[in-house]
């Protein structure tokens, strides 16, 4: 079960009645197989119209289950509840899954692994560990908001205040060194980081210092592997990666940070960073 509600959550030497599921910040990762069906009860205890959607999932006769509001279904208003049931199939990976009303996405969002069926294993060699990293951004205001206000004056909204790593800003925003996300693998092993850009608008580039990551599948599809040192997600995407610790041991920034995708165009001209310990 899904519990959308609101939580006090201190960001930015701020403290905000932010929307979450569970009261968790990324929410919940779910894990599945590949054939597997997914049954998922949304209670909405928030302020707030609500839905969930599966991004990326193949909707395989059953779009009612899709979630965009107004779309597949209507919201669940406060108070209410739905569930949500559908069978992943042909699809193996990493997706996501997040709030599809309004800007509830900038919070409500969390990991969708689908690992290969039983008795099979993954095309690439099994990783030691493996770990979710959600990249998105935050307000120092509600992001709802945000939105509104965007929506009666026709001006753009404002800006993000700041980007995030499993939803830390990390050390190179005020407030937020002692929270820094860390991420410990394993020395001399290859690990996996299912990366994902949660992030409302921005396309995202994220990079492992000192690390070379190998491509191994993107939005729940595997690909030809091949080698890199930076990766570049628009938002929504996901890509699986397998990095080793071949470095010695110690703290390893990993960053990601937006571009400027037209000349004049505000954005949010900041770096999130985390730390790769082993």
């Amino acid at each position: 079960m899904k519990q959308i509600q609101a939580t006090k959550v201190k960001r930015l030497c701020k403290t905000h009645n932010t929307i979450t599921v569970n009261g968790m910040f990324p929410g919940p990762t779910l894990e599945i197989k590949n054939g597997d069906t997914l049954e998922v009860q949304v209670v909405n205890k928030a302020r707030y119209n609500v839905t969930i959607h599966w991004h990326g999932v193949r909707q395989m006769g059953t779009g009612w289950a899709d979630g965009p509001e107004f779309v597949t279904q209507c919201p669940i208003r406060p108070g209410g509840s739905y569930t949500y049931r559908f069978t992943v199939q042909g699809q193996e990976g990493t997706l996501w899954w997040h709030a599809h009303s309004s800007w509830l996405r900038a919070t409500v969002y969390g990991a969708l692994i689908i690992r290969p069926r039983e008795g099979k294993s993954y095309p690439f060699p099994k990783p030691k560990r493996e770990t979710p990293i959600l990249l998105g951004e935050w307000w120092d205001a509600n992001p709802i908001d945000v939105v509104r206000e965007a929506t009666r004056t026709g001006a753009a909204p404002n800006v993000s205040d700041a980007y995030t790593i499993n939803a830390q800003p990390g050390d190179l925003y005020k407030c937020s060194s002692k929270e820094t996300t860390v991420v410990s693998v394993d020395s001399g092993e290859t690990n996996l980081l299912r990366v994902i850009n949660a992030a409302l608008n921005q396309p995202l580039f994220f990079k492992v210092a000192n690390h070379k990551l190998t491509v191994v599948g993107a939005d729940a599809s595997y690909t030809k592997p091949f080698t890199t040192s930076v990766l570049m997600l628009g938002p929504g995407q996901t890509t699986d990666v397998l990095i080793r610790g071949d470095q010695p041991p110690s703290r390893y920034y990993m960053a990601a940070r937006a571009y400027q995708s037209a000349q004049n165009a505000p954005f949010d001209n900041t770096t999130t960073t985390a730390i790769l310990e082993y």
